[in-house]
């Protein structure tokens, strides 16, 4: 794919990002976050098929990176969103 394409849809999603966020109330945006990064599981799929099909060890070794990161996020939303519905419980 292009990269000034890609440049351009990566801009376009953090502008677009960006202006949704702002306009979620201030009140709404930890469970909006937590949420969000614990449904983001996405990503570790995606680090897991781009780290089996690297062939460079260093590619490798990113991969790998991404999919900690991307495994710390994802416990890390589910932990802040048990917390908050704890909040609520008698």
């Amino acid at each position: 794919m292009n990269p000034l394409l890609l440049i351009a849809l990566f801009v376009l999603a953090a502008v677009l990002g960006y202006r949704i966020i702002r306009e979620v109330p201030s009140l709404l945006h930890t469970p909006l976050m937590s949420g969000t990064n614990a449904i983001s599981g996405v990503t570790i799929l995606g680090s897991l098929v781009a780290t089996a099909a690297a062939a460079a060890s260093g590619s490798r070794l990113l991969g790998f990176i991404a999919i900690v990161m991307a495994s710390i996020n994802l416990v890390g939303g589910f932990v802040v969103t048990d917390r908050m519905l704890k909040m609520f419980k008698q």
